[in-house]
This record gives structure tokens, sequence and C-alpha cells, in this order.
């Protein structure tokens, strides 16, 4: 039996121009999960024998890209496994393989994600597990310190009331910037989070110039990071790089989640092979071979890979 990734890489290089979908449902929108249920589950309080989830599509473009990503890059199960856990990535490829998509949902449910960031209750004999909410909640401030990164920063007042400060985040979260300048506004903004400068200190009374160092990983170059992209107006998204340096190393775009408000909807978008499609887990054919590379008009986050080093 072909695993699901060898079925879709199938797929696109035999695929006609009158049929660009992929053949069977891929990671679809909710899931239910029966409970085989043996004697010692009567006396449970209380008794449910099924799993339902509703909203999953805070999870299901990540998870979608995470496979992709992990089975495009023979290195990075080894390295994302030194964060997640190797018995999680493992798992995790194992039931994407397999089909297996309300499992593999379940996982990331309770291997990753705290129990306040769900809803859950109990309705006849079905646990209802309920994701409605913001991707970046559910999936990624979930991926431990993967993409954590410090920067610190001097002031040159020796009064200044806190000289040496430290910046930690745990996430990269992309703001776009105030003053539109002309140019590359999404590079522009992630020189402006990670490159070192020098600006006017911003403590009160202090007049010095407080100058930051370069943005650097706490961990070392993750294999993948996800930006933060969900405060920028379509407007400002008329170009979107293919490639960035971060930190001393150069990441490849591989992907990008989106965002329809009006429907409160995730679908997402990655490359195989060169070839862009389109993921969305709520349609009847929910993959899509693209003709051409998507339009990044409802960006949520771009999701770039480390380059290979020469």
């Amino acid at each position: 039996m072909k695993t699901l990734f060898e079925e879709i890489k199938a797929s696109i290089k035999n695929n006609y121009n009158q049929d660009r979908s992929f053949w069977r449902p891929v990671l679809p929108w909710g899931g239910v999960f029966t409970i085989k249920a043996g004697r010692k589950a009567v006396s449970c309080t209380p008794l449910y024998v099924e799993i339902r989830l509703k909203n999953t599509c805070t999870i299901d473009g990540f998870l979608m890209l995470l496979y992709v990503i992990l089975h495009e890059n023979e290195n990075f199960p080894r390295e994302l496994s030194l964060h997640l856990g190797r018995e999680f990535v493992d798992c995790f490829l194992y039931l994407m393989d397999t089909y297996s998509f309300t499992t593999v949902k379940l996982l990331w449910i309770w291997d990753k994600m705290e129990k306040q960031q769900y809803k859950s209750e109990v309705y006849k004999a079905s646990l209802i597990i309920d994701l409605f909410g913001n991707e970046h909640d559910n999936f990624t401030k979930n991926l431990e310190n993967l993409m954590s990164t410090i920067q610190e920063s001097y002031c040159s007042n020796w009064r200044c009331p806190i000289r040496v400060q430290e910046d930690q985040q745990r996430t990269i979260n992309i703001n776009p910037p105030q003053e539109i300048p002309h140019g590359n506004l999404i590079r522009l903004a992630v020189d402006e989070l990670f490159c070192s400068r020098i600006e006017l200190c911003e403590e009160q009374g202090c007049g010095g110039l407080r100058e930051f160092s370069q943005r650097v990983f706490c961990h070392g170059a993750p294999p993948f990071v996800v930006l933060n992209m969900q405060h920028w107006k379509s407007e400002d998204l008329a170009y979107v790089p293919y490639y960035l340096d971060l930190s001393d190393h150069k990441y490849l775009l591989e992907g990008a989640t989106l965002f329809n408000k009006e429907e409160h909807h995730y679908s997402a978008a990655f490359q195989i092979d060169g070839h862009w499609m389109h993921y969305d887990g709520l349609r009847n054919v929910n993959l899509i071979l693209l003709n051409k590379p998507p339009e990044f008009l409802l960006l949520s986050s771009l999701v770039y890979i480390r380059a290979a080093e020469k």
C-alpha cells in the first residue's frame, strides 16, 4: 500500500489538465473517532463511546504542511524530534501515511495542546472537542521552543535605567511597517525584526542611543519557520519573497496558510517538487493541483524551510 505522500506525488506526475484534484479527501474538516470500549468502560463517568472534532481548520492546514515538510526533507524528522519528541514525529508520520486523519488530529490535541486551548463537552454519548479560534494559538505556539529567538540591546547612556535588555520571543510575529516604504515590505519587516540596528532609547528621560544586536535562534536555526502574518492587509502583500535571510541562514518559501474572514476558515497552500497545491479540508474536493503559484492576499502565515548548506 502506498503512503499518502507517495499517492500525492504520483497524482502530480500523472495529472491531466481536465482533472487536477486528488482522488480522495485528505485530512477532512472535523472527524469522528469511535472508541472500542471494553467492560471497564461501563464504570466510567461520564460515559462516551465516540469523540467528535469540530472546527479543526485551525490545525488542519499546518498538519498538512508539517507532513509535506517532513517527507520532502530527509534530515528534518531527526531534527524535529529534538523539539517535538521522536515518538511524536514517528507516530505523526505513520498516522498520516496510513490515512488515519482523525487520529492524527487527536495526537496533536492531546500531545501538544493544553486543555484550556480548546472547548470540550460530553453530549449524549459523544465527547465533542471544538477547536474554533486562531491557528497560531492552536498550532504555532505549541511548537515548543523550535522558533525561539533572542535579541540583546545596549544603551549608550550610562544613566539609562535599563541599560542592557533582552527580548526573547517563542514565535515569529511579523508586523507591517508603520510607514509604507518602497521595496519588498515583507523582507523589510523581517529585517527590522532580525537585523542589528541603532535607535533612540525609549526609556523615560534617557535620550541615549540603543544598539540592537542581530536576533538569533536560541536553539540553532530550525528546519522551518512560521511567520505570523495575520496583521497584514491584502494590499501590502503584492509581493511575497521566495527566500529570506534569517540569522545568517537562507530560508525558502514552502507554503502558506490562508484565512477567509467571512467564513472564519483556514486553508493552506504548499509546494511538492516545485508544484503548488491548495488544501481546504472543508471542501469535498479538498486537494487541488494549481496551474500557478497562489495569490497570497488572505495570508495568515508564511512557512519557510531552511535551505540545504552547500
